[in-house]
This record gives structure tokens, C-alpha cells and sequence, in this order.
């Protein structure tokens, strides 16, 4: 796995590689081999989570195909516009701040 790190932002690196580490799953299977796990509870453990994954598919495969209703999307918070600058109101705003 590889970041790049840009303008000597460490920190935006970190997030990013932290993102990726955590789709891959690799702090999932870290926890996980803390400590051992019994060769059945590891067949029932990968068992549940192929049922969940189907589950999953068929879920939104039947969304997909109108059977099920979809859930609701979720609301992001508005935000402000954002007004281009100008140079005619960067002048305006230091007019009025004398």
C-alpha cells in the first residue's frame, strides 16, 4: 500500500492511508489475530459472514428490482454558497473595515 504525501502534509497522508488501511480491512483481521481462533470458530465465523454478505446482495438486488422499498437517503448539512472575490469586492470590504 502507498500514499503519496504532498506539500509535506503529513497529516492529509495519515487520514488518507488510514482510509485505505481500514477498506482493505487490515485493522479487522489485526484484531482478530490477537488471539486464537479455534479452527471451528473460524468456519462458523467465515460461515456468518458469507450469510451476511448473500443477505447483503439480496437486499440490493431486490431494491434494485423495486421489491423492496429503498432507505432513506441521508440529509448532509446545508452549507453556505460561497461568493467568488472579486477584486472590485476585496476593495469594497477594505473600504469598510477602515
Amino acid at each position: 500500500m502507498q500514499v503519496v504525501v504532498r506539500d509535506n502534509n503529513v497529516d492529509q497522508a495519515l487520514r488518507v492511508l488510514k482510509k485505505k488501511m481500514q477498506r482493505e480491512g487490515v485493522f479487522r483481521e489485526m484484531k482478530q489475530r490477537r488471539a486464537y481462533e479455534k479452527p471451528s470458530e473460524r468456519k462458523a465465523r467465515e460461515k456468518s459472514e458469507a450469510i451476511r454478505r448473500a443477505r447483503k446482495l439480496a437486499r440490493k438486488q431486490a431494491i434494485r428490482e423495486g421489491l423492496l422499498p429503498a432507505p432513506p437517503k441521508k440529509k448532509l448539512p446545508e452549507r453556505k454558497p460561497s461568493v467568488p472575490r472579486t477584486s472590485a469586492s476585496t476593495a469594497l470590504l477594505s473600504a469598510s473595515t477602515r
